[in-house]
């Protein structure tokens, strides 16, 4: 259920202030725990009143299932696998339609969806979400399972797969056969259900390999055969829309599919390989995503100066860092922040990846010549106030994203550097003139994610020596401070970490770090000059986490 929806339906019902929410969803995000269980823990209600005011608001009414047991000819009305995939449990009929409990009530597109597939009316009740769910596993069996059993199945002699690559019609009928769509759906809705963030599909000369990353890590699943890769690849271009007939040229598209009872969004990447297509499938998960700036877990100083920058009349903010390190969550909760009635925001993407209500968002195009600096000349024609540039990449872009600056626009942008002092030389390298850079620049952020320790099994150790001189530390630095790590348990797959936090570095364009950027400083002289009017570099915002229990030395030295 969407945390931010619910919340909002709760400040419209007068149940908690509209000042509550920023640290309603802060203890969400760090403690890992459900928008109910939350509401819970600060007194606000009680599981049944937080259900009662779902049902009041929806217009329908709450159902106690804590004794109910579903008669057979209402849980016939919907099939197993639409039951899994949707989160939905049938318990009765109500007139000519069937009464379903739903896992994500809220989830207007689940409710169309399953209009749609029963080819029936639904009345949706709202009842308790574990209630829900452990029903629908134990009415319809668990899916856990069924994996092996479709990978068995199509591994028997029952069905045949692996036709001649060439013939279009075979491959089309094989991707579009039972068993591949069963396999393919329970293989996203499982890795999905693990949180991962990426999923891949790579096929080698001798097997074929499906992987998936969580928190950064990534994980294989039990390979299934090789002769299953192109009917599973061809199944995923057939459902993003692409050409199953083209195999030569790199493809791109998207799929949205529902999965208990989430609308979640897929990236689909082909690419193609000696032995066959690649493809990696970034999971956009509009429920988990969380656009508020509050939760980013930012120092207080950090979260001041962004909050103070961000309303700024014109001038750039850039946030930099590798790929994968949540510079686009960082600008889309900058935007979010400032997305008022009263502000018109422009945003140029490749591609766009959550859309934002109220903000007019441009995706690029290469294909057909519609490049960032197409794009934002064109914005300066569409009476911005605030303008978002997914990535400067070149020169033409970073020259037009000043002139905007300069002429009353704030811009934000992100580049990919390792460190924020670098950003400024990575512009200087594109070609743009010191003094332009020096004019416009506002603050640079750079940023890193790394896993948090499980909380459920976090650990306090001694670190010896050896580990702390490589932070730069020795015994009598750290005094009494307490240091952790995760043993490994169930709830974080015996791993030790579960979830990722950012860590941050600020640099702000004050006069002296501007003149140094006049006379075309290197990025050794800028940082030693931020680190002395006070700059907190990564490590040492790394260094606060692992005193606050948040995170282990290793991975502190692994990203800093």
């Amino acid at each position: 259920m969407n945390a931010h929806q619910v919340l909002e339906i709760f400040v419209d019902q007068k149940i908690i202030e509209r000042n509550q929410i920023d640290d309603i969803s802060a203890e969400i995000l760090s403690a890992g725990k459900s928008v109910l269980e939350v509401l819970i823990d600060f007194g606000i209600v009680t599981e049944d009143q937080f259900y009662q005011a779902l049902a009041s608001y929806l217009g329908t009414e709450y159902v106690d299932l804590s004794q109910f047991e579903p008669p057979e000819e209402v849980l016939a009305m919907v099939p197993g696998n639409l039951a899994r995939q949707h989160g939905a449990l049938p318990i009765g009929m109500n007139g000519n339609a069937v009464t379903l409990a739903l896992i994500d009530p809220l989830n207007s597109q689940t409710q169309e969806d399953l209009r749609f597939a029963l080819g029936m009316d639904i009345y949706v009740v709202i009842a308790g979400i574990n209630y829900v769910e452990a029903l629908i596993t134990q009415c319809y069996g668990a899916d856990s399972s069924s994996l092996d059993d479709v990978l068995s199945e199509l591994g028997s002699g029952g069905v045949q797969f692996g036709s001649d690559d060439n013939d279009l019609k075979a491959v089309e009928a094989e991707a579009n056969s039972t068993p591949i769509i069963r396999y393919v759906d329970l293989v996203l809705a499982q890795a999905i259900a693990d949180r991962a963030s990426d999923i891949h599909f790579e096929p080698f000369e001798a097997e074929f390999k499906i992987r998936y990353r969580v928190d950064g890590a990534l994980y294989e699943m039990a390979p299934p055969p090789l002769h299953l890769a192109l009917p599973v690849i061809s199944r995923i271009k057939v459902m993003a829309n692409l050409n199953i007939a083209e195999r030569r040229i790199p493809q791109d598209g998207r799929i949205q599919i529902n999965t208990a009872g989430r609308s979640v969004d897929l990236r689909v990447s082909s690419l193609p390989t000696q032995f066959g297509e690649s493809v990696v499938l970034r999971v956009l998960d509009r429920s988990s995503v969380n656009l508020s700036l509050k939760t980013l877990g930012m120092p207080e100083p950090i979260y001041n100066y962004i909050l103070e920058t961000i309303e700024k009349p014109n001038g750039i903010f850039i946030v930099t860092g590798p790929t994968g390190s949540g510079k686009t969550t960082t600008l889309y909760a900058c935007i979010n922040q400032i997305n008022t009635i009263d502000s018109k925001i422009l945003t140029a993407e490749d591609p766009v990846e959550y859309n934002i209500d109220g903000i007019i968002q441009v995706p690029i195009q290469e294909g057909i010549g519609l490049d960032f600096p197409r794009v934002l000349r064109a914005f300066l024609r569409q009476d911005p106030d605030r303008i978002m540039v997914g990535e400067t990449r070149d020169k033409e872009t970073a020259q037009i994203s000043i002139q905007a600056s300069l002429t009353g626009h704030l811009v934000f942008t992100t580049l990919h550097t390792n460190d924020a002092p670098g950003a400024i030389t990575r512009l200087i390298d594109m070609g743009v003139e010191p003094f332009m850079i020096s004019a416009s620049l506002e603050g640079i952020l750079a940023q890193r994610l790394i896993r948090k320790i499980c909380p459920k099994c976090r650990t306090p150790y001694e670190p010896n020596e050896a580990v702390l001189s490589q932070l730069g530390l020795s015994p009598h630095d750290i005094g009494d401070k307490n240091f952790y790590y995760g043993k490994g348990c169930e709830a974080c797959n015996h791993t030790g970490y579960k979830g990722r936090k950012g860590i941050y570095e600020l640099l702000h364009i004050s006069d002296p770090i501007r003149e140094l950027i006049n006379e075309r400083s290197p990025s050794v002289v800028l940082r030693q000059k931020a680190i002395e009017l006070g700059m907190q570099t990564l490590r040492q915002d790394g260094l606060r986490s692992i005193y606050d229990g948040e995170t282990t030395i290793e991975e502190v030295l692994k990203y800093t």
